[in-house]
């Protein structure tokens, strides 16, 4: 049986790459489909402005007609120069248990990636460090939310054999919320509060947000995040983009702003109802009636698990305790929406800053990411 890799040319291909991984794991409990539309959009240049910053190639495995693997190889030029790096990355990385099928994709992003100069590949990860990244190797049993990575434990095994090596560990934490707040957070809220002068503005919409701080939110997320792994200052157009992406979704309940005496943002925190069961009901598909699940979800008065986005902090504000505020506003409404289970979005295994935010919380480490990195000879 004859393997061939090929080259996604057309719109058609396309939606054949984005509808392989949903065949291949349409009987898995624990995958959750991409929204549809996200991912034709992630890879248009028309609508994803990273592309303005990074080049790509998208493959298609083949063996006797049937497509049995895929691949998204991928250049981001701002990130290589601000790490002083030349990686090719892959990502959007599924495939049969079949060494020949993984070997071969892998192959065909080395040499596209070589053939442009790259000395390094990584992956999986995707355009920016706002995509998915990391191979799943730890917690397999668990329901991937919307905004994170699924896969197969085989997947370990095939780039293991490939030659590739460990580059960055990420852990997920699973919190059981308080039934009330603790002490310990109400007294840290109030002093950092007091002393480093910042205070909750509890905006109630995109379009008040906006108003009052244009796109700084994205600002202070930018310059918070500048030393994580693969980060790639965001330009204007991104920012704006990740904005009208996610803000619209929001129940601004759990949108917590603070900002200091000059009345500029210090600290966000941002959080959603998990809504993996209601896509995998739609198969990531808004029409005819997925919308409708969605927005029950998104706009529910009870939630069971709620899914912790992000929490950005300004650099000079690091270490000062502003994540005490940000519990102490949002776990009022952890009760009273009833929400039995947190799930944190992924921490670098390194970042033990990070880790100590969530050390007073009832939690289990109940997932773990990997990326991997090879030099290209």
């Amino acid at each position: 049986m004859n393997l061939e890799i090929k080259p996604v040319k057309t719109t058609k291909d396309l939606k054949k790459f984005i509808q392989f991984a949903n065949d291949l794991y349409e009987d898995c409990p624990y995958y959750c489909p991409p929204l549809w539309f996200d991912e034709m959009n992630v890879f248009d240049a028309k609508h994803n402005p990273a592309l303005e910053v990074c080049d790509k190639q998208l493959f298609l495995a083949y063996r006797d007609d049937q497509i049995v693997g895929r691949v998204a190889a991928l250049i981001n030029y701002k990130a290589n120069e601000h790490w002083h790096v030349d990686k090719v990355r892959f990502g959007w990385f599924d495939f049969m248990d079949d060494l020949e099928v993984s070997h071969a994709l892998l192959d065909a992003v080395k040499q596209w990636g070589k053939a442009k100069g790259m000395k390094e590949l990584n992956g999986p990860v995707g355009f920016t460090d706002w995509d998915h990244e990391g191979l799943l190797i730890e917690g397999y049993e668990y329901l991937a939310p919307l905004a994170s990575l699924y896969n197969y434990p085989y997947y370990v095994r095939h780039l293991e054999a490939y030659g590739m090596e460990k580059e960055a560990d990420w852990i997920e934490y699973q919190i059981t919320p308080p039934t009330q707040i603790p002490d310990r957070i109400i007294r840290m809220s109030r002093v950092v509060q007091e002393r480093s002068h910042v205070h909750v503005d509890k905006v109630r919409s995109k379009k008040e947000l906006v108003s009052k701080y244009g796109i700084s939110f994205m600002d202070v997320l930018d310059t918070a995040y500048q030393k994580l792994y693969n980060f790639q200052p965001m330009t204007m157009r991104q920012k704006e983009y990740y904005r009208d992406m996610y803000f619209p979704l929001l129940n601004f309940d759990f949108v917590c702003i603070v900002v200091n005496d000059k009345n500029e943002i210090v600290g966000v925190g941002v959080g959603m109802p998990d809504i993996a069961k209601q896509v995998k009901q739609c198969k990531g598909r808004l029409l005819p009636f997925g919308w409708l699940k969605l927005y029950r979800a998104l706009h529910a008065k009870k939630i069971d698990t709620f899914d912790l986005l992000l929490i950005g902090v300004r650099p000079d504000y690091q270490s000062t305790g502003i994540d005490a505020v940000i519990f102490a506003d949002m776990i009022p409404y952890f009760i009273q929406y009833g929400i039995q289970k947190v799930e944190t979005t992924s921490m670098l295994e390194t970042n033990t800053r990070v880790h100590a935010v969530f050390a007073p919380y009832d939690k289990i480490q109940h997932k773990r990411r990997r990326a991997y990195s090879l030099m290209i000879e």
